[in-house]
């Protein structure tokens, strides 16, 4: 392991806005678990989540603009995440956290309405058709995310990968839910949209290669059961 990690790591460590837990997983709630704004941002703004963020370009981002808001980042890669957390905490970014953990144990952290958006930015596409229940906008994942979104709550999904667009976009009209946004050329039909402008590392490189970006945002009832 690189000493480069090493450092990273234990840096991660010393944040105040880092949550590494040491318990919580299926069905163990962890202490931080509805109290997101009590214990670690300290105010009552709603709450945004950006799952896999990787470095937290999005998460930071995000912050940066609407400081009327709070921005958690939650990924299991720490030294990526260093990089969000150290430069929300230089910048003194306060309405910004970051939560060190697998998204299969997402409901352990979380309570009830607690989260009022998700953003999905760049993950894993698992293409294929062996891997549709690994990917973050699958049923099962989505029907997670209702116990603790908002009643309506919306969800952003970006990705230079049509295929799970298209997987996506299909679970959402499949499931009659409302469709806020929907394109295979993001900043074609977007263009100078500021929110959507955020780039991460990954989509700079995905551009540069000259690949189109595709977004979709829906909202997420509550009451409603997602099914394939």
């Amino acid at each position: 392991m690189g000493k480069d990690k090493l450092k990273r790591w234990a840096e991660l460590a010393t944040f105040d806005n880092v949550v590494q837990p040491t318990s919580g997983g299926f069905g163990i709630d962890h202490e931080v678990k509805g109290t997101w704004n009590e214990k670690i941002l300290k105010n009552g703004n709603p709450i945004v989540l950006e799952l896999g963020c990787g470095k937290g370009e999005y998460t930071v981002g995000l912050a940066k603009r609407y400081t009327d808001k709070n921005f958690i980042g939650v990924d299991i890669k720490g030294a990526r995440m260093w990089r969000g957390a150290k430069t929300a905490n230089d910048n003194g970014i306060k309405n910004t956290a970051f939560l060190r953990t697998r998204i299969e144990f997402i409901e352990s952290f979380f309570g009830t309405d607690e989260v009022d958006e998700i953003w999905i930015t760049f993950p894993d596409p698992h293409i294929g058709k062996n891997n549709p229940n690994r990917r973050l906008t699958c049923p099962m994942f989505l029907n997670r995310y209702r116990s603790f979104l908002k009643d309506n709550g919306i969800v952003h999904l970006k990705t230079d990968n049509r295929e799970l667009f298209d997987y996506t976009y299909n679970i959402v009209k499949n499931n009659s839910l409302e469709v806020l946004a929907a394109t295979t050329d993001l900043y074609t039909e977007f263009e100078g949209n500021d929110i959507l402008g955020i780039r991460t590392h990954y989509e700079s490189i995905f551009l540069k290669e000259g690949l189109s970006i595709n977004y979709l945002s829906f909202r997420l009832p509550k009451s409603k059961e997602i099914l394939n």
